[in-house]
């Protein structure tokens, strides 16, 4: 289903709906899961005005007022306070948490790793990463796994590898447990930032989360000490931010906002894209006729070879299926943003101060926007059916200006270790209990999603 717009009903209506609701009840649910603080409405509504701890909130599923929003008023907005207390501790001003110049000029300063061109040279690299990975299952003798944990261990592989030329042994089983450590008490943050609260109030988990980014960060920092000293010549993305200069201004980053970009590629770059590997597999788990079609899409372009770089390209319907796994269920489920002056969304004002929420799990899950928005289609991302659709009405990356600036390099990897996996294992359902989303920022599953892996015979 395709829609220019979905019906609108008054912002003063909407607003008697969110009069209703307890903010005590609400900041529970951000507690506990902050998908299940979203108005339910939003599910079904183009937009929902409501009011929580005195601040009017505007949430959107419409995807004509979301380009309004994150696109002609893009600079009207700024990343406001709740993201600044969930994820500045650890990113720091890096590009997924600065506001405007200083914002700009870093995602200019790193632009250049992401060209296609660039992108294309990774290949290799993603693929050895996948087949690492199933060496390691297959000298193991494993039958069960994680699938979360070994794909956030493969794209924490890949990013150091093609970002970092190696990482410099860093830990990778620290690091993987010490994002995990920040991420799951991301809900009393949110919460904290909804009451205004001061950052020095204690909640669960902080002294851990704490103690996560102080190790994250100074290994990283013994990264970037040993680049200055030395004679390196690679040229990656550490390489990039240490000759990163201001255009106007001329100055080169700090060793502290080096640290805060190289973070977020870090975090943000591979847990998402390993969560959505995750969901990708669970959800071929339950379709084997959507899993025989990739396994005969890779056949077929392969020629039952080994997946090599030239191949990533072509493996179209493994790409759709990606996309479908990243709808149902979105690596970010939402964005957030604060108006920081004045603006007209539609036939209506928006006052600076106002909390704006562009809901993607709501947006994604849509019965105006998708038809039979439940089900697993990967078909849905043909190419005709995409360009019937509104670009604003499928979001995985975000959108606008602040689009995520890894989004190609996510799918091209998570194509990668589909083929190269896909090709050689089963991959199955070790329980019969659905994994319940849960949203630490991103959108993991409540419990380890455990699978069976089973070496195909060729």
């Amino acid at each position: 289903m395709s829609l220019t717009a979905l019906p609108r009903p008054s912002l003063s209506y909407l607003g008697s709906l969110g009069a209703a609701a307890s903010t005590v009840r609400a900041l529970t649910a951000i507690v506990r899961n902050p998908l299940e603080a979203l108005p339910p409405e939003i599910y079904r509504e183009p937009i929902v005005v409501s009011r929580m701890a005195g601040a009017p909130r505007i949430y959107l599923s419409d995807p004509v007022l979301i380009h309004e929003v994150l696109v002609k008023n893009a600079n009207a907005l700024g990343k406001g306070e709740e993201v600044r207390r969930a994820l500045g501790p650890a990113l720091g001003k890096g590009l997924l948490t600065a506001d405007g110049a200083h914002w700009k000029w870093q995602r200019q300063s790193v632009a250049h790793a992401f060209r296609h061109e660039k992108l294309r040279a990774l290949q290799p690299a993603m693929i050895a990463a996948a087949e690492d990975t199933g060496q390691r299952w297959r000298v193991q003798g494993t039958t069960t796994v994680d699938i979360g944990h070994e794909m956030m261990r493969t794209t924490f592989d890949i990013i150091v590898e093609t970002m970092m030329s190696g990482g410099a042994g860093i830990d990778v089983g620290r690091v993987e447990q010490g994002i995990t450590d920040y991420l799951k008490p991301s809900g009393w943050t949110f919460a904290l930032s909804v009451l205004g609260a001061p950052d020095w109030i204690p909640y669960p988990g902080r002294r851990k989360a704490s103690a996560a980014v102080a190790f994250l960060r100074s290994s990283l920092h013994a990264i970037i000490a040993d680049r200055r000293e030395g004679v390196d010549q690679r040229q990656d993305l550490v390489a990039m931010l240490l000759a990163a200069a201001d255009p106007e201004t001329g100055r080169t980053m700090t060793g502290e906002e080096i640290v805060d970009n190289l973070m977020t590629f870090i975090t943000a770059g591979h847990e998402t894209t390993a969560l959505g590997l995750a969901w990708t597999f669970h959800l071929l788990a339950l379709h084997p006729a959507v899993e025989t079609r990739v396994l005969e899409e890779i056949v077929t372009v392969t020629g039952g070879q080994a997946v090599a770089a030239e191949h990533i390209a072509k493996l179209a319907f493994t790409r759709q299926v990606f996309a479908e796994a990243m709808r149902l269920y979105p690596p970010a489920p939402i964005i957030t943003r604060t108006v920081i002056r004045d603006f007209v969304l539609g036939e209506h004002s928006v006052a600076a101060g106002t909390i704006i929420y562009v809901p993607i799990h709501a947006v994604h899950h849509h019965p105006a926007l998708w038809d039979s928005p439940e089900a697993f289609d990967p078909d849905r991302f043909a190419p005709e059916a995409s360009k019937a659709r509104h670009r604003y009405a499928y979001m995985p990356f975000g959108g606008g200006p602040r689009v995520c600036i890894g989004n190609a390099f996510a799918v091209m990897e998570a194509v990668a270790v589909l083929a190269v996996l896909l090709s050689a294992f089963r991959v199955s359902a070790a329980s019969a209990s659905p994994p319940q989303p849960i949203m630490k920022v991103t959108l993991r599953p409540k419990e380890s999603l455990v699978m069976r892996v089973e070496q195909r015979h060729v």
